[in-house]
């Protein structure tokens, strides 16, 4: 996340999931971000501002003709001026209303109608409240004056209905106040993203594998999809969580993932291939569990060479930007600048797979970047989210250079 330093102003409102978001102001102070808070009346009979107040490290604004001491400014005015960001959780139906209708009669609806910055809406309510006709309608006139009103989730509520209504998670939240703050500079371009190992199969309970974890792939997904690109995610077998991308594909063969990138490689104007396809498949399958020979005996398989993704695609490529990576054990930017040129790719990341402390199934790396041009960039130890837009720094450099070129 890209946190550092960016003004949150957070309004609680009277619902019982107001007792989430202390968390959420946690989670945005370890992001480096500075946060005020709002609280509406009723948001005090759940938390008290004390707590606000001690984990955001700033005064917590309760009234329109606060008792605090005596300042020249508007308050209203000065925290809608202040924020980057202003966001509402839990956002009650009462709020929403208010907010649809422009009606001001305290310190929250008075800075939403002088609010200036993106909002964010959390509902938060019962399912029947959440389904009314009128709740409904004013979350659409919301939207339509461009807020983001977030969905809930369908769970076990706090008065014993089960249904939607339920607040967004913390972790959620600041996932889409960190999206909302993003330059979009990939809006308009769409990405195929491959991701995690390939399993060929050997009989119906065992496979051929390796050790990819996808987590670079679904890291790339993400920042992608935080930037405003269209994102298609091919992904093989792998426990990560599944990413909110606009396409997610599942495969399981080095042969499912040819067709999958084929079907989406003419409408992608970026290829990321950071999946680890097998190089060999067994030449056949066992249709049945193959026994334990006798004793001391041994297992011979055939293995016959998959299609190479990379190449294949590098040679296909017309106007698309095609990224590649190379895990490498040794000699690896001479590997990596073979790899690059004989696959058609524009850049590719070298990682040396022996290193401990990066590289496949950890959530840090430390890769050199290679480009046409052959210049090399070196980069130190850094989280995977981090490399992912570097990468995509790169990729966003050469589809203005494509553009100025035309």
């Amino acid at each position: 996340m890209q946190l550092t330093n960016k003004k949150i102003l957070l309004a609680v409102t009277g619902g019982i999931a107001a007792y989430k978001a202390p968390a959420i102001v946690s989670l945005l102070r370890k992001q480096g971000a500075q946060v005020k808070v709002i609280m509406t009346q009723a948001a005090q009979e759940f938390v008290t501002p004390l707590t606000f107040q001690t984990i955001s490290g700033n005064y917590v604004y309760q009234d329109l003709f606060d008792k605090k001491p005596a300042s020249p400014l508007v308050e209203h005015i000065e925290l809608a001026k202040w924020a980057d960001v202003f966001v509402v959780a839990p956002a009650t139906a009462n709020t929403i209303a208010k907010f649809a209708l422009g009606i001001a009669d305290d310190l929250l609806t008075s800075v939403y109608l002088a609010h200036r910055s993106p909002l964010i809406i959390v509902p938060a309510m019962n399912t029947f409240m959440l389904n009314h006709p009128a709740t409904q309608e004013n979350i659409q006139t919301l939207r339509k004056r461009g807020h983001q009103v977030l969905d809930t989730q369908d769970d076990l509520l706090a008065c014993q209905d089960k249904g939607a209504g339920k607040m967004l998670e913390p972790e959620d939240i600041v996932d889409a106040i960190d999206t909302c703050l993003r330059p979009k500079d990939l809006i308009g371009k769409r990405f195929t993203i491959t991701a995690g190992p390939t399993q060929e199969a050997i009989d119906p309970v065992r496979y051929l594998s390796n050790y990819s974890s996808g987590k670079m792939g679904y890291a790339l997904a993400n920042q992608a999809k935080k930037r405003g690109a269209k994102v298609t995610l091919i992904s093989g077998p792998s426990h990560l969580p599944r990413p909110k991308v606009d396409q997610f594909i599942e495969i399981k063969s080095t042969l499912d993932l040819f067709d999958a990138v084929e079907k989406n490689f003419d409408q992608s104007d970026c290829l990321i291939k950071a999946a680890a396809p097998a190089d060999f498949r067994p030449a056949q399958i066992a249709n049945q569990k193959i026994k334990k020979l006798s004793q001391g005996a041994g297992l011979n398989l055939e293995l016959v060479k998959n299609p190479d993704v990379a190449l294949h695609f590098g040679q296909l490529k017309q106007d698309q930007i095609i990224v590649g990576f190379a895990a490498e054990s040794q000699n690896e930017l001479e590997n990596g600048r073979k790899k690059l040129e004989s696959k058609n790719f524009d850049l590719i990341v070298i990682n040396n797979i022996k290193r401990a402390d990066a590289g496949f199934q950890t959530d840090n790396n430390a890769v050199t970047l290679l480009d046409q041009s052959q210049a090399a960039e070196e980069l130190p130890l850094m989280s995977k989210e981090d490399l992912a837009n570097i990468i995509l720094d790169r990729v966003s450099d050469m589809f203005i250079t494509k553009a100025n070129t035309k």
